[in-house]
């Protein structure tokens, strides 16, 4: 017991595993929380996990508990329940479930690429699994309408079937491999739209910005616009490797004898090859920036920089947010 409770003194269990000043330490982070595998935990057990973490910072852990089991348990609390307010997430919104879900929604995406209403229908499933997972993982500190979600919802799916059907026509006559590469412009252009459309509260009334004490401090919209293009850029950098490689290797493997036999498995491959890049490029994706932004205080508002001198002084020179993912 004694050896137990040597080894728990001094435990933090909110302290990062590995350093998240570092894109590699952030990429273990992220290779941690976005295991597909946390998808299949029971609800029991992530309630157990979110007990547990609470009673870790509470200082009142169970005697008997070993460090393997408040980190599992942290593992699971930050896989499925939400950094600002808590509360659990709903499964599909989860970063842990990009893999199996973007999977699926990619594969096809880049198999049925060349009708009209095949490009539509994926095109519309993929921007409705985006606004539920940017929604879910939003900076929860800015509430959003639902007015407001489904302009954004409505927006995206627009751009990204315009873009689709735009492209489909123009590249009618260049090589077969440019077809394929339509689904990516689709995805990369609604991205731009999607991310912040459902997040525009953060960019009219300002994200929460906080001090190194953790203190709220005020609302930035310069913090906001920053934190929004981070998570474009990364989502975008998610969905690359996979819808600009995978065509290539597919046009070179459908030109195989074999292949030509077996186009019933085309779809299937390539849901099975897009999963392969995913469980990469998510936690890589994920890692491109701090998910806790720090900001010079002088990039700020001038009237948000007005109050921070007015009430701290020069003892602010950073300010912190919740980026969102």
């Amino acid at each position: 017991m004694n050896k137990m409770e040597a080894d728990l003194s001094g435990f933090n269990i909110d302290a990062p595993r590995w350093d998240q000043c570092t894109f590699l330490g952030r990429v273990k982070h992220f290779f941690n929380i976005t295991d597909p595998r946390t998808v299949l935990v029971s609800e029991r057990e992530l309630d157990w996990a979110k007990v547990m973490v609470e009673k870790s910072r509470m200082g009142v852990v169970p005697p008997g508990t070993q460090v393997e089991q408040l980190l599992y348990a942290k593992k699971l609390y930050d896989s499925a329940f939400h950094p600002d307010t808590g509360d659990k997430m709903n499964v599909i919104g989860r970063m842990s479930f990009q893999v199996p879900g973007g999977m699926i929604i990619t594969g096809f995406m880049l198999q049925f690429y060349r009708t009209m209403p095949a490009v539509i229908f994926w095109q519309w499933v993929n921007q409705s699994f985006n606004a539920l997972v940017n929604y879910t993982n939003r900076n929860a500190a800015s509430p959003t309408s639902v007015r407001q979600m489904a302009l954004s919802y409505i927006t995206a799916t627009t751009t990204a079937v315009a873009t689709a059907v735009g492209m489909n026509m123009l590249t009618k006559r260049a090589p077969p491999l440019v077809g394929r590469w339509v689904p990516f412009a689709a995805v990369a252009a609604a991205n731009c739209v999607n991310i912040p459309m459902m997040r525009q509260q953060e960019l009219i009334q300002g994200i929460c910005v906080k001090d190194g004490n953790h203190n709220e401090i005020g609302h930035s919209r310069r913090a906001a616009a920053v934190g929004i293009t981070q998570v474009v850029l990364s989502r975008i950098t998610m969905a690359a490797p996979g819808m600009i490689l995978l065509p290539v290797i597919m046009e070179r493997l459908e030109k195989l004898r074999f292949m030509r036999k077996v186009k019933v498995l085309h779809a299937p491959l390539q849901v099975l090859l897009s999963g392969c890049f995913l469980i990469f490029m998510v936690p890589v994706a994920c890692g491109l920036f701090p998910q806790k932004c720090e900001l010079p205080a002088s990039y700020l508002e001038p009237e948000l920089q007005d109050t921070i001198r007015a009430k701290y002084g020069e003892l602010v020179p950073y300010v912190y947010f919740n980026k969102g993912l």
